[in-house]
């Protein structure tokens, strides 16, 4: 599994951000706020697998990009960025040696402090 950093999406996620397209939640509020597989599901079905891509600043592209397995470290709801979110795959991307994601994780709550 060789997962990298989701440059279109992290494009994305800064573009969200500079709109005011942000909720300045807490770490913890994640596990409620993050899509549930549901809500993932008819994302896909409306929006396209591209799209789906763009809200996780990972990707393995060893795995077919038209599965949710090609994707890590979503940060957003499908329609604004969630502080918890990524303060939350910072978090994880430093754990597992992901320097690239968790330092783009950084800069990008950076981004939302300062906004």
């Amino acid at each position: 599994m060789a997962i990298e950093l989701n440059k279109p999406a992290l494009e994305h996620a800064r573009a969200l951000v500079r709109d005011g397209k942000v909720v300045r939640d807490e770490r913890d509020a994640w596990s409620e706020a993050a899509p549930t597989p549901d809500e993932e599901n008819a994302f896909i079905e409306d929006k396209g697998w591209t799209e789906y891509s763009h809200w996780h600043l990972g990707i393995d592209k060893s795995e077919n990009r038209e599965t949710k397995g090609a994707y890590s470290f979503p940060f957003g709801d499908f329609r604004r960025v969630h502080r918890s979110g990524v303060i939350s795959g910072e978090s994880r991307a430093g754990q597992y040696g992901h320097d690239e994601i968790r330092d783009a994780l950084r800069a990008l709550l950076e981004l939302i402090d300062k906004s």
